[in-house]
């Protein structure tokens, strides 16, 4: 029962987590909003570097990729609090019924991480050179974001047997 507990308060945490960044992006819309801004128009970026013809000065699409951000978070949050409810629910529930309630909550951990990877890592870091920002640089928290949740999903994924302490 620890061991699924455990799983419980991860989930929750993760929910809980989502929750303050939405949050946060909706209250103080503009501060991260300038960071999206930034990162997409790469003005932070190695002088002369060659691969400006990828920055976006767009002021629309500065806010398409936003709203997309924070419409994924909170699609994250949607999922997390249903998956932490369903596996709250199956708690005491025989190991067959915590395990197929796991499905919810490893759905929202694996579009958390695809955020991490794909949207700042991968799009951020990589397409628009986040990395050579001093200023405008997030891939810290991505990878560090990415771990924590990749950390909770491995363990919610592995399965529940009866009789597990």
């Amino acid at each position: 029962m620890m061991l699924r507990t455990s799983k419980l308060l991860l989930v929750l945490g993760v929910a809980l987590y989502y929750s303050l960044v939405v949050l946060g992006n909706t209250t103080d819309y503009n501060s991260n909003f300038q960071f999206i801004r930034h990162v997409l128009m790469m003005d932070s970026t190695f002088p002369g570097n060659n691969a400006m013809w990828r920055a976006m000065n767009s002021p629309v699409w500065h806010t398409i990729f936003y709203l997309s951000i924070i419409t994924w978070e909170s699609t994250t949050i949607v999922l997390a609090w249903w998956g932490g409810i369903r596996l709250a629910r199956a708690l005491g529930a025989p190991a067959a019924a915590f395990n197929h309630a796991k499905k919810i909550a490893i759905a929202a951990l694996t579009l958390s991480l695809l955020m991490w990877l794909v949207a700042f890592l991968t799009v951020g870091g990589e397409w628009f050179l986040m990395w050579q920002s001093k200023t405008w640089n997030g891939q810290d928290t991505a990878f560090r974001m990415f771990a924590v949740v990749g950390l909770v999903l491995l363990l919610v994924a592995q399965p529940d047997a009866d009789g597990q302490p």
